[in-house]
């Protein structure tokens, strides 16, 4: 069951985190796994942790905002591995908490060239790859684009990032749509509150503006979600390998929310 057996998956941002559990869990099931990112020493964790386990994995320094650098991580998966089954455009970054009058033109930019052109290029440049080996596959290749739940709802001093979130999030349905004749499959997943490094940062940061803050900031979190706890990394990372499986090729151009119950409020 959701078994990737013989495939193979380029996950961006697969350093650490969502994308590291993500590239652990596909490389656990069979797929041979290209982990990209700018974090290389802790990729090479990710590495050493995955052939401990008895699984394939290879890195390469990869800026996701950067055409040139996706039209070369798409020629290493080929060179290396023989193309490409699974694509995760996992790479993102948080935003700075400030309203939008304070937000400026730099910062809305470099943040969605991250969270939306990085999925766009992601995209473009694997689909030659994917629609080459997708007959071999029941369920054909599969595209996961990583969104979240702010794709769905806006957050006070959160413009930018949701704006991007909700990008990925129609940009995954109109690719969807175009590449169904050609057997890929297009889905997004949407986090809610996991506990990473990147939130983490915030709990620290609380921390740091008040003693005891970080706590009291886990606090506020944990009780918007009726399940009454964190995401953990594991959570997204099963629900990307139900994707990346033939067990989901009935699925293209949907969200999955892995969320513990914050969107059914």
């Amino acid at each position: 069951m959701n078994s990737v057996e013989g495939k193979i998956a380029l996950v961006s941002g697969g350093a650490r985190g969502l994308g590291g559990m993500t590239a652990k869990k596909l490389a656990e099931a069979g797929a041979k796994v290209l982990i990209t990112d700018l974090r290389e020493e802790e990729a090479l964790v990710t590495l050493d942790e995955i052939a401990t386990a008895g699984g394939e994995a290879l890195f390469f320094k990869h800026d996701v905002a950067i055409e040139e650098d996706w039209a070369a991580a798409v020629k290493f998966a080929a060179d290396q591995f023989g193309g490409l089954d699974i694509v995760v455009n996992n790479a993102g970054v948080a935003s700075a908490a400030k309203p939008i009058e304070k937000l400026s033109l730099e910062s809305w930019r470099q943040l969605t060239s991250i969270n939306l052109d990085g999925v766009f290029l992601g995209i473009k440049h694997a689909i030659p790859l994917l629609r080459e080996r997708a007959p071999m596959w029941s369920g054909g290749g599969s595209i996961i684009n990583i969104s979240s739940i702010m794709g769905f709802i806006g957050g006070v001093r959160s413009a930018a990032y949701c704006a991007s979130k909700g990008g990925v999030r129609l940009l995954t349905k109109a690719a969807a749509l175009e590449l169904a004749s050609s057997k890929i499959r297009v889905n997004s997943v949407h986090p809610g509150f996991i506990d990473t490094p990147l939130l983490r940062g915030g709990v620290d940061a609380a921390e740091r503006r008040h003693e005891g803050g970080g706590q009291k900031y886990v606090d506020s979190i944990v009780a918007r979600h009726p399940v009454g706890r964190l995401g953990r990394e594991e959570d997204i990372a099963n629900a990307v390998r139900y994707l990346a499986s033939d067990d989901s090729s009935f699925m293209t151009g949907t969200e999955m929310v892995v969320d513990g119950g914050y969107l059914a409020q």
